[in-house]
């Protein structure tokens, strides 16, 4: 039977093209969004056209009743669960100093919230210790949680810092349950969540200077490591942080 594999945020760039990529390999989809039905909606039909199968799920991976809300909708669905990729995430634009509640609240929210929930649903479903087959999770951190971020980017590099610790912390609480756990960290890559930060030719030119290999990354390029990472290739790898970075 297909392995099923959640992408949360998949409507748009790197999760789209992971959802994409999961889909022509054999993999039942579920393509999650918040607002974009739209952009879903085209990821499903794209999986679809190859003779893939994939669907679309409406849910704020932020918010545990939404997430529970996915998980059961996913169970009746296809009744089984093999692989989350913890996509769903935003960038913030804001000095420390200038912070409000509302700011880090929403930051922690999509980025590292919505991560643990969505692991607690996962585990629940595919931990031998519940009766499950076991699986693979997969998050994004990000080179920000070592490299500090770009200006006003303290939140987003603390939100990702976050990921990478709780990667490992997670790794080692279920790793005996058939759960590996993994990360990919992505460097500069042409997707249109730069657009906070002055859009992807100011990106792309910060490349040509800061990253060794002089350029930048397209998201085909971390969703292979992401689908390496989840499939049987990586089955002794396991608590890892992996740079997609180009040497940065």
């Amino acid at each position: 039977m297909k392995k099923v594999m959640l992408v949360t945020g998949a409507g748009r760039g790197i999760g789209s093209r992971v959802a994409i990529m999961a889909g022509s390999r054999g993999y039942r989809v579920v393509v999650n969004y918040i607002k974009d039905q739209a952009s879903a909606q085209r990821v499903v039909e794209e999986i679809q056209s190859t003779g893939g199968e994939a669907i679309a799920i409406q849910a704020d991976v932020g918010d545990l009743n939404s997430v529970v809300r996915l998980f059961n909708e996913i169970d009746a669905k296809w009744d089984r669960f093999d692989v989350l990729v913890n996509n769903a995430g935003m960038l913030s634009n804001f000095r420390v100093e200038d912070a409000t509640e509302e700011d880090v609240s929403k930051i922690f929210r999509t980025n590292v919230f919505s991560t643990y929930f969505c692991s607690r649903e996962a585990i629940r479903r595919m931990s031998t210790k519940h009766g499950g087959n076991g699986g693979a999770i997969v998050n994004l951190s990000s080179v920000a949680a070592r490299l500090g971020g770009l200006g006003g980017g303290s939140g987003y590099a603390a939100t990702k810092a976050a990921i990478s610790t709780f990667t490992l912390a997670l790794a080692k609480e279920v790793g005996k349950e058939g759960i590996r756990v993994n990360a990919v960290s992505p460097g500069l890559i042409e997707t249109e969540i730069h657009n906070v930060h002055g859009g992807i030719t100011q990106m792309q030119e910060l490349a040509k200077t800061a990253v060794p290999m002089a350029r930048h990354g397209s998201a085909n390029e971390v969703a292979e490591a992401i689908l390496w990472l989840a499939s049987d290739a990586a089955s002794y790898v396991d608590g890892t942080v992996l740079d997609v970075a180009g040497g940065r």
